[in-house]
């Protein structure tokens, strides 16, 4: 069921949480702004730290279908915007051939029509769905893609439209809900950013962490998602390659629920530390001695509170 947008930075707060999203004031203030003046949303920040999950949260607390476009290296026109069916158009024009019809402006004007046309996310998401509201068009990861690929992007975030040279410009009759992602593996140029409100989702302060694990882990004991919050935000101070993010937090609470822990021990963390880290580099760098360090500071600080 279609519902409608929220009306103030608490009411996006509200959404949010209904949608089991933790989310901070500033956070639901840069989403009230973007979803209230009809501006794409860009979200920046390392990964697994929730960007993806706020446009899967808008898709199912406004009742929105969600249109994901993930990108990657080579992304083209034909696989994001739209491309030409030309297997049926080839058959379309055999079988004109064979029949006798075969009318050069006539066919032209046929093969080239919408019934033709195979439409990508980009395209699909300038059209409302059957509830007759605009999606949620989440362009993902888009600093996966290659530069010359944003470029493709200014028409659609400038005015909500696609130009077809064989069929004319499509435009929206009302924009699609707009979130942008980026790992910043490299920069986004600023043509995009300038289309965009922005907002950095950086890694959860130890209180919103543990709110999140609340809400997602809800079967977690509390004293060892307090130990693995502590634990998890002592290991962001570390150098390591790939920090965890909450998504990895989440992953470790919910295996030692499953491994019937609640109490974190050091065999248990050197067990799983697969589950929080994910480079054999980073593993080996904790595992044994310095995770048993970490873990005795831990508990030691959180009986001290």
């Amino acid at each position: 069921m279609d519902k409608k947008i929220p009306q103030s930075i608490e009411d996006t707060a509200t959404l949010l949480s209904d949608g089991k999203y933790v989310s901070d004031r500033s956070l639901a203030t840069a989403l009230f702004l973007s979803l209230k003046l009809g501006r794409p949303l860009f979200l920046e920040g390392e990964a697994g730290v929730g960007k993806t999950e706020i446009a899967k949260v808008l898709s199912s607390t406004l009742g929105r279908r969600l249109i994901r476009l993930q990108c990657y290296e080579g992304l083209d026109v034909a696989s994001a915007v739209y491309e030409w069916n030309y297997s049926r158009q080839m058959i379309d024009i055999r079988i004109s051939e064979a029949t006798g019809q075969h009318n050069k402006e006539s066919l032209g004007k046929t093969i080239f029509s919408e019934e033709f046309l195979i439409k990508r996310p980009l395209l699909e998401a300038l059209e409302p769905d059957v509830t007759g509201a605009p999606p949620v068009l989440l362009i993902d990861e888009l600093d996966r893609t290659d530069e010359p690929f944003e470029a493709f992007l200014l028409e659609i975030l400038s005015d909500f439209q696609v130009t077809i040279p064989e069929l004319g410009t499509i435009s929206a009759e009302e924009p699609p809900i707009v979130i942008i992602t980026s790992n910043r593996t490299r920069e986004i140029h600023d043509a995009i950013k300038r289309r965009c409100f922005y907002y950095w989702v950086d890694y959860p302060s130890a209180e919103r962490e543990l709110a999140i694990l609340k809400v997602k882990c809800p079967s977690a004991p509390e004293q060892i998602s307090n130990q693995i919050v502590a634990f998890v935000q002592s290991l962001r101070q570390k150098d390591l390659f790939k920090l965890p993010g909450v998504a990895e937090t989440i992953d470790w609470t919910n295996a030692l629920v499953q491994l019937d822990r609640i109490d974190l021990d050091p065999q248990t963390v050197n067990d799983t530390l697969g589950t929080l880290l994910k480079y054999q580099d980073d593993i080996e760098k904790i595992k044994g001695s310095e995770a048993a360090n970490l873990l005795e500071k831990v508990k030691a600080d959180l009986a001290a509170r």
